[in-house]
């Protein structure tokens, strides 16, 4: 008779142990507030592709547009590191928010009034990318502001992923509906208004900065040569952003070339893009469950090398499918692969990078993970116009699971090299870190 209560009692734990970084207010209040602006941000990306597409029917032009939205975040992400581990990081993430609540809108007046052109995509495009330069390592960086200690802080960047595709299931759902019945204006519009609930959530936390009184003495180009120094000069972090940075140029293209195949592949319509967007949000949503489920940071390295197998492995196979079941089969992997690589990579660089030095790191990481896409947006949406969208995409994931091995090979030496991190900053339960031992001892 006391198996249930025993079964009840383990889930309980289960659940506890899943949320557990729920328990910190700050945390807590950007989860909520970053939920429902993300899926207004999914809703947008699935109309903007569906637009570009039926104004133009370019393969070339919806590279172009990935292009232009994320391009400016390489660019100037080195900058917004500096800055980032100078200035206030909630202020910074108001600012943006803002600025991306005024893009949707201006997109909406557009589309709404049957005026917007490419050219206004292009342009609103580049102007979030220059936005996103700034808000996304500043986003990254602002982990650490709302979680009290490392041990929660993978829990956190797992949940946050997990949000992130829980957005993306529900986001291209309700674009694929709205566009079908009142186009995408709407989705824009709607967009907008989302990021009125993560303005208010930052408005709302009691936040002590960490890099409060960071030192601005050395010159900005000075302080960008030390991160860059920093972040390539140790095998761990070199290893993990660049092979972050080859799937985000050679894999991640796979999404901007969805139209395509939803259109032309598979003969559906936006139902079916959004159903096919939401296939890899359901795999990537499993992997942030899965991440969120880990107890401790040991084993990042090796999930890192296996999920990026994964995701090549993934691509591959749907690039080979002219069916829409097989698709959605094989959109799976692809999700839980890119999503336990990206968040594996996080926790990792999260967890052994120095504070003062945390902004440009994060800086390096948005740069392999968010500026090389559109640089293999624009090379695959080229490419697929010469040899089609299929082995555009066999090509890219052929060389992710290439990657993948030539990481797997180098994890042994660079794990010597972390768990000495690891120990030092307390991510490793039960194992008193380095700055404990020596509070003890004097």
């Amino acid at each position: 008779m006391e198996q249930p209560a025993q079964t009840n009692s383990h889930e309980v734990k289960g659940l506890k142990l899943l949320i557990r970084s729920l328990r910190h207010r700050n945390f807590r209040l950007f989860f909520f507030g970053q939920s429902i602006s993300l899926v207004g941000t999914w809703m947008q990306i699935v109309a903007m592709g569906w637009l570009v597409y039926n104004l133009t029917h370019s393969m070339f032009l919806l590279g172009l547009v990935e292009f232009a939205s994320q391009f400016p975040a390489f660019v100037f992400a080195p900058l917004a590191g500096v800055m980032i581990d100078r200035w206030n990081r909630r202020r910074l993430l108001i600012i943006t928010q803002a600025l991306s609540m005024i893009q949707a809108f201006i997109l909406a007046a557009l589309a709404l009034t049957g005026r917007i052109e490419a050219w206004h995509i292009i342009s609103l495009s580049i102007f979030i990318g220059l936005v996103n330069g700034f808000d996304m390592p500043g986003r990254q960086a602002f982990f650490v502001d709302m979680i009290e200690g490392k041990d929660d802080l993978g829990n956190a960047i797992a949940l946050n992923s997990s949000m992130f595709n829980g957005a993306r299931l529900v986001g291209p759902s309700i674009a694929g509906i709205l566009i079908a019945f009142v186009g995408e204006g709407m989705c824009f519009l709607l967009n907008g208004v989302t990021f009125l609930a993560v303005i208010a959530a930052l408005f709302a936390m009691k936040i002590t900065p960490k890099n409060a009184g960071a030192s601005t003495r050395s010159y900005v180009m000075q302080e960008l040569q030390d991160g860059f120094t920093y972040t390539f000069g140790f095998a761990p972090i070199r290893s993990v952003i660049l092979l972050l940075a080859l799937v985000s140029f050679m894999g991640l293209p796979y999404a901007v070339l969805m139209p395509i195949y939803a259109k032309n592949i598979l003969h559906g319509g936006p139902d079916t893009l959004g159903i096919l967007i939401a296939a890899s949000g359901v795999g990537a949503l499993l992997g942030a469950i899965y991440l969120a489920s880990q107890k401790s940071v040991m084993g990042l390295g090796k999930m890192i090398a296996v999920s990026s197998g994964i995701f090549g492995v993934g691509v591959v196979a749907f690039s080979q499918s002219r069916a829409l079941f097989p698709s959605l089969c094989f959109l799976l992997p692809v999700g839980f692969g890119i999503m336990v690589q990206i968040a594996s990579s996080n926790t990792l660089l999260q967890t052994i990078v120095d504070e003062d030095k945390r902004g440009r790191v994060m800086s390096f990481f948005i740069m392999a993970f968010i500026g090389m896409e559109p640089i293999g947006s624009l090379l695959a949406g080229s490419l697929a116009g010469a040899i089609g969208a299929p082995k555009t995409l066999m090509i890219g994931g052929v060389c992710c699971i290439f990657g993948s091995i030539v990481f797997a090979i180098k994890l042994p030496a660079l794990s010597e090299m972390i768990y000495p991190l690891y120990v030092k900053m307390g991510a490793i339960p039960g194992v008193a870190s380095g700055i404990q031992i020596a509070e003890e001892t004097t």
